[in-house]
């Protein structure tokens, strides 16, 4: 699906599949190039009769390829007997106009050495646009000597893997667009008004670049003239220096250097960027743009791509081999290849787990979570943590983002365990512990609801269990489950009474309110209603809200802006 604005990420192990599908978008974006130069729009229309265009082996140039029978599985394109014209190879497109679905399938067939490429499927109409697709290997092949290329040579080099061979004559035409521009703006006035000047810097592909040059590496590009009566090649030059808003003040003493000087790091984040600002381009696929940058690298690309496709509706497709980036992405962003399965999008974070175990790591979710916010909460199920959270609402308290939450059933000297093996890895982690009590005495359980049985809690790791049975148990105010359930209120407080031998007054709120209301089991009254948990705390009144509730509430809270 093309044009869907924004960052895609195309992930998988190796011999997936990821390649095929770039390239195989490298291919079709070609073969419309060369179907629209020579036939025009007409021949992408469902009524259209072209028959195929040929072309040889010198002339195709989206991808490095040894012979053009290796676009086909196993080297054989052969006939189908449902297609006698040997249009064996077809790739197609779809993307949305105005909310309509849109496709356009090119076929491919080879006679004679020589490829043939028509439209095989479209439901395009003469008003339509075809998005316009670029494809970018890994960099490679900058020289100091470029000369001016033509579209197809640029897109030769680019398919060979050599994007450096052509970076300074996509650099050039973006600066020669952006000087046209700009003495447009000023129609003979001796600078750009200010109005103008913004809107430039806003929404021009080179001032685009440029600025995030200076932001991401205090660089500027220098391009020096280029006349084609007399200039062989192109000039591009970087400047360093400090950087306060749009201008770059050089450093003391600093002369300009060439382009191709610069790392491997830096000039495959330019010549990702360079073409990303390109304003005929829509879509950017990308083969592992990450592979010559450090982490810290990859994240800022990452970044600034991000940026760029929200401001000017651009897609990227990125296919990575990074597991540093694909666990900071969310699932939705992320396209799994796989030779076990046809390509899907993730829906959950825990989808990762086994895609980055076959990238080569161990991955959990919660882990990279817990590292990242250094704040962890034990509880014994799912429940408890929404049940906190809906609390704190009530409270009218801020429930802090910083706690990651961890269904675990284990009693706390187990869960002590798991806090040590971290600490080892996290710097100030904080862990709050919460159990039930179940059929532990009461007098394991502090007045802050600390839980009594565990000596010296290492630093950072805070253990507590709740005073009365368990969480249910601080649910069980009559008028709430009689406005959860639709029963009288009469008939709720006859259950309580005859089935669960408690009578509730207004101790329910009580820090240490009568032992029955402690000892009954708060799961087993809520069940007996056949009502969802969930639905009493709803009705529960702020006022009735048992204070062992609140210093949880409160713990949490403190906890939260504070390190270990």
């Amino acid at each position: 699906m093309l044009l869907e604005k924004g960052l895609t990420f195309v992930a998988g192990g190796n011999n997936s599949g990821k390649s095929t599908i770039l390239q195989g978008l490298a291919v079709w974006e070609f073969c419309r190039a060369v179907i629209e130069a020579e036939r025009g729009f007409e021949a992408f229309l469902p009524a259209s009769k072209h028959s195929g265009l040929g072309i040889s082996y010198d002339e195709f140039s989206p991808i490095n390829i040894p012979s053009l029978r290796h676009l086909w599985t196993n080297l054989y394109p052969q006939k189908r007997s449902d297609d006698p014209d040997g249009y064996t190879l077809g790739i197609q497109c779809t993307w949305n106009r105005n909310g309509a679905p849109k496709e356009l399938e090119l076929g491919l067939a080879l006679a004679n050495d020589r490829l043939f490429i028509k439209t095989t499927h479209s439901n395009l109409i003469e008003a339509d646009k075809i998005p316009r697709v670029a494809y970018l290997p890994p960099f490679a092949g900058i020289t100091n000597r470029e000369p001016r290329v033509t579209g197809a040579i640029r897109r030769r080099r680019i398919g060979e893997g050599l994007a450096g061979a052509v970076l300074r004559n996509i650099i050039l035409d973006l600066h020669t667009t952006n000087l046209q521009k700009r003495a447009e703006l000023r129609q003979g006035k001796s600078k750009l008004a200010d109005a103008d000047l913004r809107a430039l810097r806003e929404s021009d592909p080179w001032e685009l670049l440029q600025q995030t040059l200076r932001t991401t590496f205090g660089t500027e590009l220098i391009v020096a003239p280029f006349r084609e009566e007399y200039h062989s090649y192109i000039k591009v030059d970087v400047a360093k220096g400090e950087v306060k808003g749009y201008k770059l003040t050089r450093h003391a003493g600093y002369r300009n250097r060439d382009l191709m000087v610069e790392g491997g790091g830096f000039l495959q984040w330019l010549s990702v960027y360079t073409l990303a600002t390109n304003p005929d381009v829509d879509v950017l696929v990308l083969d592992e743009p990450d592979a010559h940058l450090h982490y810290s690298l990859q994240q800022t690309l990452i970044e600034k791509l991000d940026e760029l496709t929200s401001k000017v509706g651009k897609q990227v497709l990125i296919a990575t081999h990074s597991t540093e980036i694909l666990r900071q992405t969310r699932p939705d962003r992320i396209l799994e290849v796989s030779s076990a399965r046809p390509p899907r999008f993730l829906r959950e974070e825990h989808q990762k787990i086994g895609l980055l175990a076959g990238l080569g790591t161990e991955y959990a979710p919660r882990i990279d979570a817990v590292k990242s916010k250094k704040h962890l909460m034990f509880v014994e199920s799912d429940f408890d943590f929404r049940v906190l959270q809906k609390f704190a609402q009530k409270l009218g308290k801020v429930w802090p983002n910083s706690w990651v939450e961890w269904v675990n059933k284990s009693g706390h000297k187990e869960r002590k365990h798991i806090f040590l093996a971290f600490q080892e890895e996290i710097a100030d982690l904080v862990v709050l512990s919460i159990r039930d009590r179940d059929d532990a005495p009461l007098s394991s359980v502090g007045d802050q609801l600390e839980d009594k049985t565990i000596d010296r809690c290492p630093s950072g790791f805070h253990c507590k269990i709740w005073r009365r049975r368990n969480i249910e148990s601080y649910l069980i105010w009559p008028q709430a489950i009689a406005l959860a359930t639709g029963i009288t209120l009469g008939d709720v407080e006859k259950t309580l009474r005859e089935e669960h031998a408690i009578a509730v007054g207004e101790t329910f709120v009580d820090r240490n309110p009568p032992e029955t209301l402690c000892q009954v089991d708060g799961k087993e009254v809520l069940k007996s209603f056949s009502i969802d948990p969930m639905k009493v705390v709803d009705k529960l009144p702020t006022d009735k809200i048992p204070e062992d509730i609140k210093t949880i509430v409160d713990e949490l809270i403190n906890l939260a802006n504070t390190n270990a």
